[in-house]
Parts: structure tokens; sequence; C-alpha cells
């Protein structure tokens, strides 16, 4: 059953009339069969067009192993009357979707070839998704050097506004060309050329010409799986990023009082005062830990209530342990409940986890510990004194 792909000629080619074919189903959803469509099957690494046919909306495009191209319809068109075998219906693409979709195909052609010509790096994979574009190349830690390089180099030949030409050429014409890659099938070989630049096998939509990408960002980099993987944004989903971007950056320089461009120097700056008054106060709670328990009284073991701030109380304790006394500590919050530290002194028979699940068990709780030391949080409503005094 085989379909005419309109958009091998125009991939700009917008509305079409085609006749259903068949109706059958796509992993459980009804599809529509078409003798000749603009519609893009998801291939390659490009995801697959939306649009309506005959005004009923089509959700998705796919392909099966026997090469069928299957209308998939969106939820709510299962029925679909407009849409009997034998009728000819008038279908239309969701240009917006498709003109991106080309774009990130053809920006990922060049960033591929660029990446190959600049960093010895060639693509091993490529998934155009919904949200993310990314390259997986066949080469573990590429310097940043050589990816700004290649990023540079791919945006210079969008400058260059070089024709993006898409054909089957015969097989002495292919024996010619210099692919990038070798073909995933052996008849029907379709090539995709950047003006001299780049020839890849490719079934997919592409631009005219590198001038209606915009611009190709490399936005981020990771290993992965041995390789590299290198995501990039580019045409309108790169100049939406971007204009998001400098919306945020503009928000942070009103916020400091300063330039755009000076915003990584003040966030440094807050960063090194922040740094600095966290330094002083850990110094400050120090000093105050050891004051608190210095102050406690007794020799042996310490039952006290203290501020509710975790780190004064963690320092009280370990200023106790090491003083050779239990510590068990009770710090109330506004909830009703309290952060409970049990710490056991060198030499002591305390058993911090057992006395912490009797605890729990009286009024409910959540943490836990080992036997020198238990901490968590209990509910309200315990006589914290009685109750030590009692499982202690």
């Amino acid at each position: 059953m085989s379909t005419t792909r309109l958009y091998f000629e125009d991939p700009y080619r917008r509305t079409f009339e085609a006749l259903v074919v068949a109706r059958s189903t796509w992993r459980g959803t009804p599809s529509v069969i078409l003798d000749r469509t603009c519609f893009y099957p998801e291939a390659g690494g490009q995801l697959g067009d939306r649009g309506t046919l005959a005004q009923v909306a089509v959700g998705d495009v796919q392909i099966d192993d026997d090469g069928v191209i299957h209308h998939v319809l969106a939820a709510g068109a299962a029925d679909a009357p407009e849409l009997p075998v034998g009728a000819l219906v008038q279908g239309e693409l969701d240009w917006a979707r498709r003109r991106q979709h080309m774009a990130q195909h053809t920006a990922q052609h060049l960033l591929s070839g660029a990446l190959l010509d600049r960093a010895a790096a060639p693509t091993a994979s490529a998934r155009l998704g919904e949200s993310t574009l990314t390259i997986d190349l066949a080469r573990d830690r590429i310097p940043e050097a050589e990816l700004a390089a290649a990023e540079e180099l791919a945006n210079s030949l969008i400058d260059d506004n070089l024709p993006v030409r898409a054909w089957f050429p015969t097989a002495a014409e292919l024996a010619r060309l210099s692919l990038r890659r070798d073909p995933k099938v052996d008849a029907n070989i379709r090539v995709v050329a950047i003006g001299e630049f780049d020839y890849s096998p490719c079934g997919g939509t592409h631009c005219a010409s590198t001038a209606e990408l915009g611009a190709i960002r490399v936005a981020g980099v990771e290993r992965y799986k041995g390789m590299t993987r290198v995501t990039f944004t580019a045409a309108r989903r790169g100049r939406l990023e971007l204009f998001s971007h400098d919306q945020v950056l503009r928000r942070l320089a009103v916020a400091f009082s300063c330039q755009p461009t000076e915003v990584p120097a003040a966030i440094d700056k807050l960063r090194q005062s922040s740094e600095a008054v966290s330094a002083e106060l850990t110094a400050l709670r120090g000093r105050l830990a050891t004051q608190l328990a210095g102050s406690l009284p007794g020799e042996g073991r310490v039952v006290a209530s203290l501020p509710n701030e975790p780190e004064l109380v963690r320092m009280v304790a370990l200023r106790l342990v090491a003083a050779g006394r239990d510590a068990l500590l009770y710090a109330p919050d506004d909830a009703g409940g309290a952060m409970v530290l049990l710490a056991r002194a060198p030499g002591s028979t305390l058993d911090c986890a057992a006395l912490w699940k009797q605890l729990v068990a009286r009024v409910g709780g959540r943490g836990g510990g080992k036997a020198d030391r238990a901490e968590g949080r209990l509910a309200g409503g315990l006589d914290w004194s009685a109750a030590i005094s009692e499982l202690s």
C-alpha cells in the first residue's frame, strides 16, 4: 500500500488533496492511509507531522515495518465519519511545527558536519525531540575549544546562505559523492547536500538554504555511554530560548542594579559575601554551642531542651559527647513537634536506636539511627523529660 510522498518534491507545501485508501490502526489508535501525503512520518530522528484531514485532527504520523504511512487520528477523532474509504479529502499541515522540524533537521546536518570537521567527532545518532535536540558523537571527552570551533563554523556557513538540495542521485552520481555517513538503505537513496560542505543520505524534510536556520547554539554537553552528547538549538526554538534567557538576565540586572553584562560579577560578589557570612555564622554557632554545652548542669547524661536550630543542636551534642556525656536533646518547633537528637558518649551503655524507637512508639515521628546516635522529628504531645526519665 504505497503512498506518494509529496514532501520529497516540495517540503514547503502546506495543503494537498488525497484519496483515503484504507482505515487502520497504529498501536491501537485509529489511523488513515492515503494515496498521497504532505505529512512526514517519524523517522531518522525527526518527529512526525501534525495537522488536519477534512478538518479532522491528525495527532501523529508513523510508518510501519511494511512501509505503510499511518495518519494517526488525534484523541476524540476515532470515528471520523469525514474520512471514509474512497473519500477525496483536503489535508493541511501544522506549518509552524513542520517549519521548525525542517530547520532543526537541517541544523543537525550542518552541526554534525561541523563537529566532524573541527572536532573529528562523527555523529552516531541524533534525536530531534519535542523539547530537546541532541546529537550523540562517537568520541569521548571533546575539548571545549573544538566544540566552540564547530559551532563557529556552523554559524559561519549559516551566514554564507548556502543552498540546501535534496534529491535521488543516480548510482553513478552517488558513487562520486563524498557522503558523511553510509546510507541505511540499499536502494532509492536520497541525499541532502548543504552547499559543497555536507552530503548526507536522508529522507527528512529540510530548508532551502542555511540562512533559514538563523543561528545554531550548542546549549549543553555531557558524556553518554562512552560518547559525547551535544544538546543544541536553532531557528525559532533557539530564538525563543534566547529571548527567554535575555529576559531572565535583564531581571537579574535590575535586581542587582547593574548592566546585564555585569550580572556574573555581581553574582560572584554576592556568593563571596554569602560564603563569608556563612563562615562567620558557623564560627558564632560553634562558640554558642561550646557555651551551651558547658552551661548544662551535672557530669553525666544531659537531658535538655534547646532552640530549634538543627546545626546548633548537633554541635552541642558533639561537644557533650566529647566531654564524655550522653546527649538527649529536644528542640521544640512551631508545629507542636520537636527535633530530637540522641548521642552516646564513649563507654556509655545507652542504646540510642532502641530509645528512639520507644519514643516514636509513644507519639509517632520519623527518623532513626544506630546504637551510638539517632536523630529525627517526633510529633507533639510528649512530656519530654518524663519520657526520658522513664525510658532511659
